[in-house]
């Protein structure tokens, strides 16, 4: 086709040819009177755009430039666009990409402005490069239905998928399953490794995830660690079981993260469409409760959901709304369980316990709604109204004229890290007047370890206060003996499940007996919870223990109950003391009565408790019953024999003194019994009277020799624990005042750098009058006067003392020839400043 370059385009002034030239855009005029819409001029940046040069595009047809090379068809968008703006006049704007390799390029076409009717229609087109455009706007695209992380579904195409799942589903009358997919442990990655590493593991997951699905199946992240999965065209609940066992799987093999090797677990929770719900909300929520439920038993788990996790939900719900109105209906109580002092036996401390009183629903444990207020965020709230009311009730014991009694209030893992807890504790004890001491906060182990240097700053604010601290439920968590170094602790309280087995487990014991042994090494008491029965108590009291709390020694009570028991004096039985002196207990055993008879006629005068048995068995009933010093045992008995006897009196109670007194010379046994230990002494009968007294009361004194030695190692022990505590306590409050000093040294710096730069002469004087500060303007002053810091302040500045005399208050004074006004400013009015700080300045006539 030959193109009409009959009518050229009109040449451009200077100023106009230079904008041409310089336009960033592409510009080209195309003729519109001809159907092949010839290119008469373009500018060099179409040139750069198109990749040709200037001459070879003038004179070609523009319909060109809106096909594929060589097919310049009339019809395509550029050359409709071009007919259009030439026979309607109005300007017309599309997006146009010659092929996959070119560019976008955005086209605005209008109709030229003629010079005059001697000049053909022309066409002008501006062309905009939109190739980046037009990727961000891609982009933008596929975020709005795909996770930026890991490039999976997001949470819309999620739900546009499952629609379309459960659609299908229902014309082929087949299933569909939800799976709601969560890393175990996962925050501990991000908390030890970084978010770099949690990145990884999430996008490694996902790849491994999508490879277990079929191409019908869609995988999608919802946010942080949890991963939905629909599972299309499922015909039953193996199918899905299968599934989900091949998911778990692959999830537990190793994940190379930054140069580490990671193992990782997940909990899948699953919900069925049409058998659970048939509706995607309902089943996503029903697969989400199953996760949890997953989660609660363990993790690593699988589980269908069940109509009854949405009943559990269902009362859950109803449940928080009612605690809601508990905490402002007064519906809550405290209860309070005593401990008890196991050196004096009296009460020691109180520890403050939540019940909820419901209207309805009568009284409800703790263990059914603390977790449900830790789960919920309550316990913020539920920990100061507990603080609030624990503090009404001591000041109503204070009023009625009771015994002081310290009260331990538990601290939530959210409260402790609430940074309005020790400014709420202090306003309590001000609005109170009670002691610090007499307040107690209970924190565990875990709300310490979340963050332990901001448990650091925490604790030593509360420490600053006065108030106790206790480590609560030690030996459940971390149980580290260096944070007992660690954080400054008076208490730490040995939990119930150690407790329980002290007498029947040996390694409880061995445990319980360690932390005891090292927190007093450290100054710091020990409680034991749930002590029940008396044999843990005395087992507690024979290894140091400090303080017991349990149903053996006292139940929660109300206040009104507390009063009555810090009235009545209630302690624990004296034989359960730490440091106790027994009356001495004798315990014959013989199967003739007369002999038992005439043993306690002649041993009474000595002032034994004396009891008794007729056989084996019977002595060691009461040995199991009462605390024995000293057995007297005849040897031929029925059923069990002397020896045998004593050999488990041995065994089972190994600090008595035993004595065997028989007629019967059975030497082999009682050889034996002798050679084991079991026999302190071998006495015949009949016997001497005085000589049986006094062997009876030699075995006592040994008795009471290893009686004494046990209670000095006690009373040793207790003493380098007292010890130990109270250079804690010292160590305590050097450090606090070592805080103090800095802080006054900064103050005192910061006061001497300013007094420097004061115009007046300035100079400090000690309670001794010697001078300790010079300002420079002072310095200047009195330099005639030589050295004048730390000297005599009447020496070195005889001007200021005219009369002899220290200044005070405020005179004038001759200073070569000048007048200045000399004013002492004494300290100590409102800070603990000695001595006095002296200012002078020209006297008024002199300026």
């Amino acid at each position: 086709m030959e193109l009409d370059t009959a009518h050229p385009p009109r040449p451009l002034p200077g100023a106009a040819a230079a904008a041409w030239d310089a336009c960033a855009n592409g510009v080209l005029l195309v003729g519109a009177g001809e159907a092949a819409f010839p290119i008469l001029a373009v500018n060099p940046a179409f040139c750069r755009l198109q990749g040709r040069t200037e001459a070879g595009l003038i004179g070609t047809s523009a319909l060109a430039l809106g096909a594929s090379p060589g097919e310049a068809q009339p019809d395509n968008p550029l050359g409709a666009a071009l007919q259009a703006v030439a026979g309607a006049g109005a300007p017309h704007t599309l997006l146009l990409r010659a092929s996959a390799s070119a560019p976008w390029c955005r086209w605005t076409i209008s109709v030229a402005p003629a010079a005059g009717a001697a000049v053909a229609p022309q066409l002008l087109c501006i062309v905009e490069d939109v190739s980046e455009l037009q990727e961000q706007q891609a982009l933008l695209a596929h975020l709005s239905s795909h996770d930026a992380l890991t490039g999976l579904a997001n949470r819309a195409l999620f739900n546009e998928r499952l629609q379309a799942a459960m659609t299908q589903a229902q014309g082929r009358a087949g299933g569909v399953a939800v799976l709601c997919l969560a890393l175990d442990g996962f925050n501990l990655v991000n908390e030890s490794l970084g978010y770099v590493a949690g990145d990884q593991l999430l996008i490694s997951v996902a790849m491994r995830v999508h490879g277990c699905m079929r191409a019908q199946d869609t995988l999608s992240r919802h946010g942080g660690n949890e991963f939905v999965l629909v599972l299309a065209d499922v015909t039953d609940s193996a199918e899905v079981h299968a599934v989900c066992e091949h998911i778990v799987r692959v999830i537990g093999a190793p994940f190379p993260v930054i140069g580490q090797s990671l193992h990782a677990g997940c909990s899948i929770g699953i919900a069925r469409y049409p058998q659970d719900a048939d509706d995607g909300v309902t089943l996503l929520r029903y697969a989400d409760m199953a996760l949890s439920h997953a989660r609660g038993l363990g993790g690593n788990q699988l589980q269908f959901f069940a109509p009854e996790m949405n009943q559990r939900t269902t009362e859950r719900a109803q449940m928080e709304a009612a605690l809601r109105v508990a905490l402002t209906e007064s519906q809550l109580q405290l209860q309070y369980q005593p401990m008890a002092d196991l050196q004096r036996g009296a009460i020691c401390a109180l520890e403050a316990l939540v019940r909820w009183q419901h209207p309805v629903m009568g009284l409800i444990p703790a263990g059914r709604f603390i977790p449900l207020a830790e789960a919920t965020g309550l316990t913020v709230a539920l920990g100061y109204w507990s603080l609030r009311r624990a503090v009404e009730d001591m000041v109503a014991w204070r009023t009625a004229g009771l015994p002081p009694v310290r009260v331990a209030i538990n601290i939530s893992p959210k409260q402790f890290r609430d940074a309005a807890l020790p400014q709420a504790v202090a306003d309590a004890l001000a609005q109170s007047g009670l002691p610090p001491l007499q307040i107690s906060l209970e924190i565990t182990e875990a709300a310490l370890m979340q963050d332990p240097q901001a448990s650091d700053a925490t604790l030593a604010q509360l420490k600053a206060l006065g108030v106790g601290l206790t480590l609560d439920d030690f030996g459940t968590g971390y149980s580290s003996l260096n944070y007992l170094k660690r954080f400054p602790l008076d208490l730490v309280k040995i939990d119930c499940g150690l407790t329980g087995n002290i007498v029947t487990g040996a390694d409880d014991a061995a445990l319980v007996k360690t932390i005891i042994s090292m927190a007093h090494h450290l100054g710091i008491e020990v409680a034991a919870e749930g002590v029940e029965t008396e044999a843990q108590c005395d087992f507690l009291r024979r290894n140091m223990c400090d303080q017991i709390q349990g149903y053996f020694f006292g139940k929660p009570c109300d206040r009104d109950q507390v009063a009555s028991l810090l009235a009545s004096g209630h302690a624990v039985p004296p034989h359960l003391l730490r440091i106790q002196k027994l009356p001495r207990t004798l315990l014959l055993v013989d199967d003739e009565q007369n002999i038992v008879s005439a043993l306690k006629r002649l041993l009474r005068r000595d002032g034994y408790q004396i009891l008794s048995a007729n056989s084996g068995q019977e002595g060691l009933d009461v040995l199991a019953a009462n605390a024995v010093d000293v057995i007297v045992s005849d040897q031929r008995m029925p059923g069990m024999i002397g020896a045998d006897f004593l050999r488990a009196a041995k065994n089972l109670y190994p600090d008595t003194i035993r004595i065997m007194l028989s007629g019967y010379t059975e030497l082999q046994s009682v050889t034996d019994a002798v050679n084991e230990g079991a026999i302190f002494k071998f006495l015949t009968k009949p016997w001497d009277d005085e000589q049986l007294r006094t062997h009876i009361a030699e075995a006592f004194r040994l008795k009471e020799i290893a009686d004494d030695n046990d209670r000095l190692n006690l009373e040793l022990r207790t003493a380098n624990h007292e010890l130990a505590a109270t250079n804690r306590r010292m160590e305590d409050v050097l450090r606090l005042k070592q805080q103090q000093i800095t802080r006054d040294e900064i103050s005192l710096n910061v006061a001497r750098e300013l007094l420097q730069f004061v115009p007046l002469a300035v100079i400090g004087l000690d309670d001794e009058g010697m001078v300790a500060f010079v300002n420079d303007a002072a310095e200047r002053m009195f330099r005639q006067n030589g050295a004048i810091l730390g000297n005599e302040a009447q020496i070195v500045l005889p001007e200021l003392f005219p009369d002899g005399l220290a200044p005070s208050g405020s005179h004038q004074v001759d200073i070569d020839g000048r007048c200045f006004q000399v004013v002492a400013h004494p300290m100590g009015a409102n800070s603990q400043s000695r001595g006095s700080l002296i200012t002078i300045s020209a006297c008024e006539e002199t300026l």
